[in-house]
């Protein structure tokens, strides 16, 4: 080794010089933290989050509790319960058969969206909304209540850019 390895001078002047470079980079730079709430950074549009569980044009739920979701889902996340579409009902369930509890555990799920694949009614979807935290785990067993979306207009969830149809049209 020279005597300028021996000292290690030029390698602790290359590091103070990277370390450096790096400090102003983040000072007079884009800043890589995002002030939330006030500022929301943008998703990707693939991003998949929150589920939801559609409604026809109607009100009427799509989920006909045929299981394939919940046979699909790699970490078994989803527990659903089927039963029969009563008289009266018509307004509410499209099909006969219909999901009387539907769960979804998030913390079991990895968002992988083959549950969303494997539905032949398009009936799930993941969203771009984020699931909250929470300090307790029962919290986080998502039932119908959470996951079926509102029968008004203003309460719909835009999913087009998710849905089979509209993509193979393309």
């Amino acid at each position: 080794m020279t005597f300028w390895e021996r000292i290690y001078l030029p390698a602790i002047l290359g590091g103070l010089w990277t370390t450096l470079k790096h400090f102003l980079k983040t000072l007079f730079g884009k800043a890589s933290t995002v002030r939330y709430p006030d500022e929301k950074r943008e998703f990707a549009p693939v991003y998949r989050g929150w589920h939801v569980l559609k409604r026809d044009d109607q009100g009427r739920e799509n989920c006909t509790a045929c299981g394939l979701c919940a046979v699909a889902c790699p970490a078994e996340a989803i527990t659903m319960e089927a039963a029969e579409r009563q008289k009266g009902e018509e307004n509410l369930y499209r099909e006969e058969k219909y999901a009387a509890v539907y769960e979804i555990n998030m913390l079991r799920c990895i968002f992988c969206g083959l549950c969303e694949e494997a539905c032949p009614k398009e009936a799930i979807f993941l969203t771009d909304r984020l699931v909250p935290s929470d300090y307790v785990r029962q919290n986080f067993i998502f039932g119908k209540e959470l996951l079926v979306e509102g029968v008004e207009p203003e309460k719909r969830i835009d999913v087009s850019k998710r849905q089979k149809h509209v993509t193979e049209a393309r």
